[in-house]
């Protein structure tokens, strides 16, 4: 597998508060690393050389030589990346920079879920977003995500949408490319995503739920993920909701999943109907106030809004996020999430931010960069 190499100490330090929050003066990057002036222009400087810091103009007058400063900032097009996101049947790409900006995507089909051929597929896009790098210059890294359980950001112990068990997949990717690789699973990637570069960037503590094929939770406190093999369990999508609900298919009466999952609302406003229904148009007959689509995605915004409850309840969050390619859920139930929401808060209780972020899967790809991202800037740990 290709070589990381990242930078180390001070060096790495510098680097990881510009690129999250520059550009900085170098007095306010001196206060944060606890280094002094000299010592942190003799760090800079060979990172300014080669290209990786610069300088930029804008900063207040330094009263020690009386001219403007020039805070420094990352070349964010120092480095490129790409990310994968894997599902069942599809492969979505992109091509970023080092602040995680897409610069480009793409998106196939999987007709063959055999680890072989799929590790084709994600050489083909990595090859095909590789071209589009400015300068032609190369990737720094790639980073590919999935639904399951990965150990050793390469070996992937389960990923049961692709039907897989025990795929060494990042060494079956390394045999065909130079490239540095990372595998991970795929709601930790963009918890890290929303983490660093996303809405949850200067929150202390945040909640993540998505609603798609499943349920996600993700937890960001002091600044860290918490993290856990049991992540990958989706453990948030059985918690009960509504006592009365639909059966999912472990038996439990109104859980998460049977109740905010594309596929429970798209069966259940079919079975209202008498005809089959996609997720989108069950959400558009909600908006246009079909009575019996407007029970159903109702009774999925109350749950919702209990689930968000529920876990700010137990984690006080200052921001909750909510996406998944289900979230479009959260804007035509806004009400009844609301009501769900209040309903199982105390009347004191703060308001909570919520966001929503984009409805697709270039989020979850620009995840998997995200994670190639974080390996090239901080290592493997």
């Amino acid at each position: 597998m290709g070589e990381w190499q990242p930078l180390a100490g001070p060096s790495r330090q510098v680097a990881l508060e510009i690129l999250l929050d520059g550009p900085l003066s170098r007095a306010e990057l001196s206060r944060r690393v606890g280094l002094s002036p000299g010592s942190l222009t003799r760090l800079t400087k060979p990172m300014v050389e080669s290209g990786l810091l610069v300088e930029v103009e804008g900063g207040p007058t330094d009263a020690r030589v009386g001219r403007p400063s020039q805070p420094l900032d990352l070349d964010a097009n120092a480095h490129h990346f790409v990310g994968i996101k894997l599902t069942g049947d599809s492969a979505i790409g992109v091509l970023t920079t080092l602040r995680a900006d897409v610069l480009a995507s793409v998106e196939r089909p999987i007709p063959d879920p055999t680890p072989s051929a799929v590790a084709d597929l994600v050489l083909d896009i990595t090859d095909e977003l590789a071209v589009q790098v400015p300068n032609g210059t190369a990737i720094t890294g790639l980073g590919v995500s999935l639904g399951g359980r990965v150990a050793n950001r390469s070996e992937v112990r389960w990923a049961p949408y692709l039907n897989w068990v025990d795929v060494p997949f990042g060494e079956i990717l390394a045999a065909h490319t130079g490239v540095p690789i990372v595998v991970a699973n795929d709601f930790t990637s963009l918890t890290e995503a929303t983490h660093w570069f996303g809405a949850g960037r200067n929150s202390d503590r945040f909640v993540l739920l998505t609603i798609g094929a499943g349920v996600g939770y993700g937890l960001v406190v002091h600044n860290r993920i918490v993290d856990s093999p049991d992540i990958t369990l989706g453990l948030v999508g059985h918690h009960p909701l509504i006592h009365d609900g639909p059966l999912c298919d472990r038996g439990h009466h109104g859980c998460a999943v049977s109740l905010l999952t594309v596929g429970a609302v798209t069966s259940q406003v079919a079975a209202a109907l008498g005809r089959p229904v996609g997720y989108e148009e069950a959400l558009d007959l909600a908006a246009k106030g079909d009575p019996a689509a407007r029970e159903v995605i109702g009774r999925a915004g109350r749950a919702f809004g209990k689930l968000i409850a529920a876990a700010a309840n137990f984690t006080t969050p200052e921001l909750v996020v909510l996406g998944g390619e289900g979230v479009r859920l959260a804007e035509v139930a806004h009400d009844e999430l609301l009501a769900g929401l209040h309903a199982d808060r105390h009347p004191s209780a703060a308001e909570l931010p919520m966001v929503l972020q984009p409805a697709d899967f270039g989020e979850w790809a620009r995840g998997a960069a995200v994670v190639a991202i974080q390996t090239f800037v901080l290592g493997i740990e």
